[in-house]
């Protein structure tokens, strides 16, 4: 039997960061209420100590959701994590997701402390959460330029103290998939209490490897992904949920699934991206506009005498209605007869050979063709 992977969805909070996608208190819950239907496991809300908004918000989801766990962002700061308890008091199933920095750059730079004095701000942090909820997430931030035998360490301490989920984010989307793959195995291999909890992989997509670095680590070990619709995120973006569901789903090999509705992958794009005001671009895997349009001469002729020659999954598995064969000047004939005849036209080939010379000229100049265009080419 194949092994569930966990779905954390941070939409609403890592995705809300990126400018001008800011959400109403409202919108977070249209969306949560979706995602729950979408069959996600764990709904990060916000963070409820950054604004008294944002801690409205992480009330209003826990009073809407029923069954997906709800979980709110703080600092491994106590202050934070009373704040975090008090918004998720409506929770049915409330986490409180609790961090620091892991990495020295950050141990350095951004605390001013050391490793040892890290360790215990990232136990008593858990040991305070665990006050206010059962189910505590640890971040361990900057996992992935973190000393592997000192994040070991941290690791080890943070499940002692109660962690019932590590998660160890490539908070700059920095290592390679390999690396990851290694990193969590080692972590694997020589954390003795590391069955006690589950490991999870946030990544960010900063070199274009969030995904890769995802499966990588899931494939070591780790059976939870924090992921957002369409990649959205700080930066370059985060995982996308559409592309690691799917990526299981026509994978069965790898022996991992999810509980997700990939039936509502496309229409749960679409509704992120309006109520976000954030374009999907055009070539995004999955849910992209072009994701299933073919348009060369040669893809279109192998598509129309059989789909699986060019596409990997059906489109609508993941929710979008039909592919389409879009008509360029790089489209061949197999193509336009089959346009036409779907518009009623069925021409012998000396007519068609003509009429293609005619789309040619047609399609340099307009550079897509569409059905009105080819209904005046024919009464032409």
């Amino acid at each position: 039997m194949s092994q569930k992977i966990y779905v954390f969805d941070t939409t609403l909070r890592d995705g809300e960061q990126v400018p001008g996608c800011q959400l109403t208190t409202d919108e977070k819950v249209m969306i949560a209420r979706e995602l729950e239907k979408l069959g996600v496991d764990v709904i990060e809300a916000g963070f409820p100590i950054s604004s008294p908004g944002d801690f409205r918000s992480v009330v209003e989801v826990s009073k809407a959701v029923t069954e997906t766990t709800v979980c709110a962002l703080s600092r491994a700061v106590k202050g934070d994590i009373e704040c975090a308890g008090e918004a998720l008091k409506f929770a049915k199933r409330p986490r409180i997701h609790t961090g620091i920095g892991a990495s020295d750059i950050h141990i350095k730079y951004k605390f001013n402390s050391n490793r040892e004095a890290i360790i215990e701000q990232a136990i008593d942090a858990v040991k305070h959460a665990r006050k206010f909820v059962d189910d505590v997430e640890f971040y361990a931030e900057d996992s992935g330029r973190a000393d592997l035998e000192f994040l070991a360490r941290l690791t080890e301490q943070v499940i002692k103290a109660g962690a019932t989920v590590v998660n160890l984010p490539d908070t700059t989307g920095y290592v390679l998939p390999n690396e990851m793959f290694d990193r969590i195995s080692y972590l694997m291999n020589n954390v003795p209490n590391i069955d006690k909890a589950i490991i999870s992989m946030h990544n960010h997509n900063d070199l274009g490897m969030a995904t890769a670095n995802t499966i990588a680590g899931i494939q070591a070990g780790a059976r939870q992904v924090e992921v957002t619709i369409n990649g959205i995120g700080e930066r370059a973006g985060n995982t996308s949920l559409e592309e690691v569901a799917m990526i299981l789903k026509v994978h069965k090999s790898l022996g991992y699934h999810t509980d997700i509705d990939s039936t509502m992958l496309f229409p749960m794009s679409n509704l992120v991206s309006q109520t976000m005001r954030m374009q999907v671009q055009a070539n995004k895997a999955i849910v992209g506009r072009n994701a299933f349009a073919h348009s060369s001469g040669i893809h279109q002729d192998g598509f129309l005498k059989h789909t699986d020659t060019y596409e990997i999954m059906s489109p609508q598995e993941v929710g979008v209605p039909k592919s389409s064969i879009v008509l360029t000047a790089r489209s061949g004939r197999h193509a336009l007869r089959h346009r036409l005849e779907m518009l009623g036209f069925k021409l012998e080939k000396p007519i068609l050979d003509d009429t293609y010379k005619r789309f040619l000229t047609l399609a340099d100049e307009i550079k897509e063709v569409n059905d009105k265009d080819l209904m005046k080419l024919m009464r032409a």
